[in-house]
């Protein structure tokens, strides 16, 4: 079999790194998008020729990124994109950043790195993956459907859109042979962890946190064959958190 090739964003850490290391473990080609440049110690095998620094929160470097990503690209062919990166910017003291304390610039960037990023990005590299029968992978958020604690609302109305945006995606893109889901973590292990995380935990049915590698599972299904006849969904990943 060719070997397939994932764009992933937000492969800095957390659920991004355990989606590396996942793709990477089945004899996927990752190339990461960072605004970042490659980390010397990064703890997949892949070097600076599959990463591609981009700044999400700037449309127009974002644009411009597109042909880079194209140059990259074996055979005019992609068979994943995972629209990972996301931002959640905290007030003084690292306190939750409601509708009336985040001001406008904040709502800007937080939309662009968590909602037009993933639409330019589609947008450029739809016909590299209706070549491939691709699928893409938004990741949303608990968040986007309920008030949560520490995200703030400009982080949790992004992920709401981004939600939405994969139905239409999925509407748009179906007929060329591109499936599009979501998934919505939940409370997941990471070191960005907000203080207070943990006690979440006891009110989450399965009395645990989540595991990245966990999240990435999912990813991974949504992007192979086992998926093959679904499209437009958003599965929920937090342990029965939402029910």
């Amino acid at each position: 079999m060719a070997e397939r090739t994932l764009l992933l964003t937000g492969a800095s850490r957390g659920i991004g790194h355990a989606t590396v290391k996942r793709f990477s473990r089945a004899g996927w080609r990752v190339l990461t998008c960072s605004r970042h440049p490659f980390p010397e110690n990064c703890p997949w095998d892949a070097g600076e020729e599959d990463h591609i620094q981009i700044d999400l929160a700037d449309p127009k470097n974002t644009i411009e990124a597109i042909e880079v990503i194209r140059e990259r690209l074996k055979g005019g062919r992609l068979e994943a994109l995972v629209n990972n990166a996301g931002i959640s910017p905290k007030g003084e003291g690292g306190e939750r950043l409601n509708t009336l304390t985040t001001d406008l610039r904040t709502w800007g960037q937080v939309f662009h790195v968590n909602f037009f990023a993933s639409v330019v990005l589609a947008r450029g590299l739809v016909d590299e993956l209706a070549a491939a029968g691709g699928a893409i992978v938004n990741v949303t958020s608990i968040a986007g459907y309920r008030v949560h604690p520490y995200a703030g609302a400009a982080y949790a109305t992004s992920k709401a859109a981004l939600a939405a945006l994969t139905r239409e995606m999925a509407h748009d893109l179906g007929p060329r042979g591109i499936r599009v889901n979501a998934i919505a973590p939940g409370e997941i292990e990471t070191e960005i962890l907000s203080p207070g995380t943990e006690a979440l935990a006891q009110r989450i049915p399965l009395r645990r946190l989540g595991d990245p590698a966990e999240v990435a599972e999912t990813i991974y299904f949504l992007c192979t064959e086992g998926s093959a006849y679904i499209s437009g969904t958003e599965i929920e990943i937090n342990g029965g958190q939402h029910i």
